[in-house]
C-alpha cells in the first residue's frame, strides 16, 4: 500500500528543520509557516476490501499526532449508499513551533541555538553568521564561547601586526584559531585561506625564506658560501649578481655551478613568486631550469610574470628525447594557457599537454645525465 504514514508527515517537517528555515523563523519570532501534510489514503474501495488494514492505518495516524502535540488531523468523509459513510484523516497540519520541535525530538537543539544567540548578542556578525548557519552553529556549541572569544581578540587586533601565537583570548591558542579558521574568517569577512587570513586582519605571517648560493661572496661582512634569509631582508642586501640560475629541484640547486659573479637559487616549485618581491633581480640575467614537464613550464611561466627577460635551459625538446628512457608519469598534468612561454617552450608544453609523444611524459630534473646537463649550464 501507498498509504501516508507518519514517517512521511515527520519527512516533510524535518526539511524545514533542515534547510535551517523554521529555525531562523522562530529565533526571528516571526509567525509559524503552517505546515500541510496531505494525507494519501484508502479509497471507498479499500473500505471493503480490507477494512482492518483501513482501520489500523487511521488509528497509526491518529496515536503519532499524540493528542494534537505533534499535529492536527484534519478529516473528510468517504464512502456512500452501498458501503456507509466515514470519516478518514485527509490532512495532517502543524500550526505552532511547539508541535514541529515536539515532532522531530529537537527541543534540546532549539534551546541550545538559542542560547547560542543570546551568547552572541553583542556581536552582530557572530550571530548573523549563525543565523545563517545555525545547524554548523549546533555542530560547534561546545566551541562557541571560545569562537567568540577568538573573535573578540582577532577583530580588536586588526591591523596590528602581531603574530597569531600572540593570541590570548580566554581558552584560545593558536591551533584552536586555525583548527575553526574557516568560521573565524566569515564572521571576520576576510578571506579563509591561510595567507588571505592573516593579511585580511592585518597580522604578521610566517616569514618566507630564499636559500641561495655564491662564490666566495661577501655579505655584510660575511664571508659565506649559502645563505637562507627572508624574502625581505634578501630584497635589501647589497648584492649585484651578473647571473643567477633558479633550480626548481634541491639537489640540483646544490650540485650546480654557481656561475661567476653570480648566484644560484632554490626556486622550490611555485615558491618562484617570491622572487618577484626582490627588485635587483631585474638587472640579472636569469636562467630557470626546472622538471621538464607541463608544470615545470607553468612555473616558468609564473617567473617570467615578473621577469619576462627569463632564460630556460635544459626544458627543449633535444633534452627530453634524449632521456626517453628516463621519462616517468606525470601524476597531474596541467592544461592552463601560459602566455609567457616562447615559441620552442610552447610547441614542447602543448606536445606534454596533448600526450604526442607520450602518455603524460615528465622528465624530472634530477633525471638528466649531468655530463649533458653540465654542458650546458652558464
Amino acid at each position: 500500500m501507498t498509504w501516508t504514514g507518519p514517517d512521511t508527515i515527520v519527512a516533510k517537517v524535518r526539511r524545514r528543520w533542515n534547510d535551517g528555515s523554521l529555525l531562523r523563523a522562530y529565533a526571528a519570532d516571526e509567525p509559524f509557516p503552517r505546515i500541510e501534510v496531505p494525507l494519501r489514503g484508502p479509497g471507498a474501495a479499500d473500505i471493503g476490501d480490507d477494512l482492518t488494514a483501513v482501520r489500523a492505518w487511521i488509528t497509526k495516524l491518529d496515536n503519532a499526532r499524540r493528542e494534537d502535540a505533534h499535529y492536527t488531523l484534519e478529516w473528510a468523509t468517504v464512502g456512500g449508499r452501498h458501503i456507509g459513510r466515514n470519516r478518514f484523516p485527509k490532512r495532517a497540519v502543524l500550526t505552532g513551533y511547539e508541535q514541529a520541535w515536539a515532532l522531530l525530538d529537537v527541543t534540546t537543539p532549539v534551546e541550545r541555538f538559542m542560547e547560542l544567540l543570546s551568547a552572541a548578542t553583542q556581536h552582530p556578525a557572530a550571530r548573523s553568521w549563525a543565523l545563517a548557519h545555525p545547524h554548523r552553529a549546533l555542530e560547534l556549541a561546545a566551541e562557541w564561547p571560545r569562537l567568540l572569544a577568538a573573535y573578540r581578540w582577532l577583530d580588536t587586533n586588526r591591523g596590528s601586526g602581531r603574530y597569531l601565537r600572540e593570541i590570548s583570548a580566554p581558552g584560545v591558542d593558536t591551533k584552536f584559531a586555525e583548527r575553526h579558521r574557516a568560521v573565524l574568517a566569515a564572521l571576520l569577512d576576510v578571506p579563509t585561506s591561510a595567507s588571505g587570513f592573516l593579511a585580511g586582519l592585518g597580522l604578521r605571517a610566517k616569514p618566507e625564506y630564499v636559500r641561495l648560493r655564491m662564490t666566495g661572496g661577501t655579505i655584510a661582512g660575511l664571508a659565506v658560501s649559502e645563505l637562507s634569509v627572508r624574502v625581505d631582508e634578501l630584497a635589501s642586501l647589497p648584492v649585484s649578481p651578473r647571473t643567477v640560475v633558479v633550480c626548481e629541484n634541491e639537489i640540483t640547486y646544490l650540485t650546480v655551478p654557481v656561475p661567476d659573479a653570480g648566484m644560484v637559487i632554490w626556486g622550490k616549485g611555485f615558491d618562484v613568486y617570491r622572487l618577484g618581491r626582490i627588485p635587483w633581480l631585474l638587472d640579472c640575467t636569469i636562467i630557470y631550469w626546472g622538471d621538464l614537464d607541463t608544470h615545470g613550464y607553468a612555473i616558468l611561466d609564473r617567473l617570467r610574470a615578473w621577469f619576462p627577460e627569463v632564460r630556460s635551459i635544459l626544458m627543449d625538446r633535444a633534452t627530453l628525447l634524449e632521456h626517453r628512457d628516463r621519462w616517468v608519469t606525470e601524476a597531474k598534468p596541467t592544461s592552463a594557457h601560459l602566455p609567457r612561454l616562447t615559441d620552442e617552450e610552447r610547441a614542447v608544453y602543448e606536445d606534454l599537454v596533448t600526450d604526442r609523444i607520450g602518455t603524460r611524459v615528465r622528465l624530472e630534473q634530477e633525471a638528466i645525465d649531468w655530463q649533458w646537463a653540465r654542458s650546458r649550464l652558464p
